[in-house]
């Protein structure tokens, strides 16, 4: 058979897109790798900044976003996609075991944080350990934390939790930041901001939940502990690319380029959620990229 619209993948923009795909009449088919779907959020403990339910667990929310699609009676199955052949009219996709044909595709295969690599990260994930401070931060009012990072998400990080935070340490590799001077300058003007520079972090350490860090000066090896309450960690994210071929055009990080219509260089071929190039990465953006995506699958499949 050939499907209206496949979606690559289950996060939060993967399962919008089912939704509103349903409701818009669709014939609708989710792909995705996992048999849970959710995404990255099924990997936060608390989700603080989701409209109308503060407090849910990603879990939770994952579920919630699921049980609406099966009601919707949205189509769900299990594979890994490998390529993407662009025949005009159609398209398959391509995996392991079969070949899907559709006439339009939504590749929401999403974004992963790229991590410090150092014992204790992934022990301490959502319990200390956490990479969105917009996320989290609320969780940490009056804590101590660090931010490790030097580029302009680790700089907006620190200076967003300097607001709330007693105190924050920014951990850098190098002597110099990468990120915008402006922000530079705010970092540098905030009393309960101390710069960590040269440093690296050796490993994560707590009980229940993190506790210190064990970090390693890069000029004169000494090793210190702080003493902190969490740890953000910014250093960049890795968009989720480089096992399909036959994608649409890339951006120099491997982002596929697309606005917020979502439309990307192949006709009938679209891009949502944390793989796309775009400002922010949450879970709010994710659920409007999955809306808007069916919105332009609507005005293509129209002028067919």
């Amino acid at each position: 058979m050939v499907y209206d619209v496949i979606v690559i993948g289950a996060g939060p923009a993967g399962l919008a897109a089912g939704i509103y795909g349903k409701r818009a009449g669709y014939n609708i088919l989710v792909l995705d790798t996992s048999s849970i779907s959710g995404g990255q959020i099924l990997n936060t403990y608390e989700v603080d900044n989701y409209p109308g339910i503060p407090g849910v667990s990603g879990t939770e929310l994952a579920e919630a976003m699921k049980k609406h699609c099966e009601k919707l009676g949205v189509e769900f199955a299990r594979g890994r996609v490998t390529s993407i052949v662009d025949n005009g009219q159609t398209k398959e996709l391509v995996t392991k075991k079969e070949t899907f044909q559709t006439k339009t595709v939504i590749i929401a295969t999403g974004a992963t944080n790229r991590k410090l690599g150092c014992p204790g990260e992934d022990e301490f994930s959502g319990m200390g350990v956490s990479y969105c401070a917009t996320c989290d931060g609320a969780f940490f009012k009056d804590k101590v934390v660090a931010v490790v990072g030097g580029g302009d998400v680790a700089l907006e990080d620190a200076a967003y939790l300097a607001r709330t935070c007693k105190k924050v340490y920014l951990i850098h590799r190098r002597d110099e930041f990468r990120g915008a001077v402006v922000l530079q300058n705010q970092i540098k003007s905030l009393d309960n901001v101390e710069l960590v520079l040269d440093s690296t972090v050796k490993s994560i350490i707590g009980n229940d939940s993190v506790e210190k860090l064990l970090i390693k000066n890069k000029k004169n090896n000494e090793e210190r502990e702080l003493e902190v309450d969490g740890v953000f960690i910014a250093v960049g994210t890795v968009p989720n690319t480089k096992t399909i071929s036959g994608l649409p055009s890339l951006d120099e990080r491997g982002y596929i380029v697309a606005d917020e219509t979502c439309k990307t260089n192949i006709p009938g071929v679209f891009a949502a959620g944390d793989v796309r190039t775009k400002q922010l990465r949450q879970v709010i953006t994710a659920t409007a990229d999955g809306a808007n995506a069916i919105t332009s699958i609507t005005n293509y499949l129209n002028l067919k």
